[in-house]
């Protein structure tokens, strides 16, 4: 069964966590996740599949079609997802995506599976909080926690909205566009980070565009957790087989550097 206690847990360290992304069934997707959480992953993201995903840049879009080309199914996920917690059992795991796997069967069919294998969160890019009711309710009642997005453009006004039903953790994206390479300067990530915090005690973990473990220092330093996804999946697409050897090396180094990150006081924007 899922916990959401795990993410709390995950951020409740001593120490920024670090979050990590990869595709359902991109590669050896079980050898890729266990890289990860022995390199020193404290949360990980897997990625559901999808013909359109408007929100990533082109290493994510490739490793979707390199997973959909070889029929990776939603059933297919979750039978990864259910596998890796039985290997993992308190490592928390979240799975990211969009709506149309999530509820085409119905989201209280989707909410059940997730829980049964044993998922802590979900990220759908594309069910803004205005139709939280696509899937919030039936997520919140497995208690699996609805992780919401933040972004620049999230004003005052709307950020109450995003928050109102969210769980586990905030995931700020630190640039207003798609996955990939653009970074966002430290110092907007600073003042973004600061006012988020201001308005809810959820963690707040920032992502896209953090590739080095410089990056994912500097990051830390201000933040609750660190997301990296691209730099990863990109591994994933250039060695195949003798990926999760390289993942294993880059989270190592992305841990230490988040891990040993001393914190900067937070600025309120």
């Amino acid at each position: 069964m899922n916990s959401p206690t795990r993410i709390a847990a995950a951020f409740a360290k001593p120490h920024p966590a670090l979050v990590c992304f990869v595709t359902a069934g991109d590669g050896d997707t079980a050898a890729n996740l266990d890289a990860l959480v022995e390199g020193g992953a404290d949360v990980i993201e897997l990625g559901m599949p999808f013909t359109d995903p408007m929100a990533d840049g082109p290493a994510i879009q490739n490793a979707n079609l390199r997973s959909l080309g070889v029929g990776t199914t939603t059933a297919d996920v979750l039978k990864i997802a259910r596998k890796f917690r039985g290997r993992h059992p308190d490592v928390p795991l979240v799975l990211m995506g969009y709506a149309n796997p999530m509820i085409r069967r119905g989201p209280d069919w989707f909410a059940q599976a997730a829980s049964e294998a044993g998922v802590d969160g979900v990220i759908c890019v594309d069910i803004p909080p205005e139709e939280d009711d696509a899937l919030g309710p039936q997520l919140r009642d497995k208690g699996i926690a609805p992780i919401r997005l933040a972004t620049p453009t999230t004003d005052e006004k709307r950020l109450p909205q995003v928050l109102e039903g969210s769980g586990g953790f905030l995931y700020y994206v630190s640039v207003a566009g798609i996955t990939g390479k653009q970074q966002a300067a430290q110092t907007s990530i600073e003042e973004a980070v600061g006012r988020l915090k201001a308005a809810t005690d959820l963690p707040i973990a920032v992502g896209f565009g953090v590739r080095t473990p410089d990056q994912a220092g500097a990051i830390a330093r201000v933040a609750d957790g660190v997301v990296v996804g691209s730099a990863l999946v990109e591994l994933v697409g250039e060695h195949g087989a003798d990926a999760p050897e390289k993942l294993r090396e880059l989270t190592a180094s992305l841990a230490k550097a988040v891990h040993s990150a001393a914190k900067a006081p937070s600025k309120e924007g």
